[in-house]
């Protein structure tokens, strides 16, 4: 089972957004028992809450299921979990490596798995309330990340 982690800040806008879009690409490709995700954030502002009603609005407006996802924190078991975190942007990637420098984690920023000129991290929309331009970055990542995911690992089990 090859599991994927997505981060954010406050685990209510972005990787919540990226988690279940990764996860309907998943279900589509029929890779549910090969591949799961789960997201968390950087900070604990909004333990237990579900995902912001922009990132609701995003996933209803395009079929997503969200259902059942509530925010929490990263914690140091998830290097030992996940086989991939995923940092949405640059400061979450600085933050997850203070929290643990050394591990055997594919670490990432996001963005390495978008082809954009101009954007270097996922904006947060909590801020900037630009949900649609980053479903659009969040479809397009997932989608990349999700073939390299069978190119590499799913191709090695084989």
């Amino acid at each position: 089972m090859i599991k994927v982690l997505f981060v954010c800040l406050g685990n209510i806008c972005r990787s919540p957004m990226a988690e279940a879009v990764f996860r309907k690409l998943v279900e589509e490709e029929g890779l549910e028992k090969e591949i799961i995700a789960d997201s968390a954030g950087i900070g604990h502002w909004h333990i237990g809450k579900g995902p912001h009603t922009g990132t609701r609005s995003i996933l209803d407006e395009n079929k997503i299921s969200y259902e059942g996802m509530t925010a929490r924190q990263v914690e140091n078991l998830d290097w030992d979990r996940f086989d991939y975190i995923i940092a949405m942007d640059q400061q979450n990637l600085t933050d997850l490596n203070a929290i643990r420098e050394k591990n055997d984690v594919e670490v990432q920023l996001f963005m390495d798995f978008v082809d954009h000129e101009n954007e270097k991290d996922v904006p947060d929309p909590y801020f900037t309330g630009n949900f649609d331009y980053v479903y659009g970055l969040i479809q397009s990542g997932c989608q990349s990340l999700l073939e390299h995911i069978k190119q590499t690992k799913i191709k090695e089990e084989l």
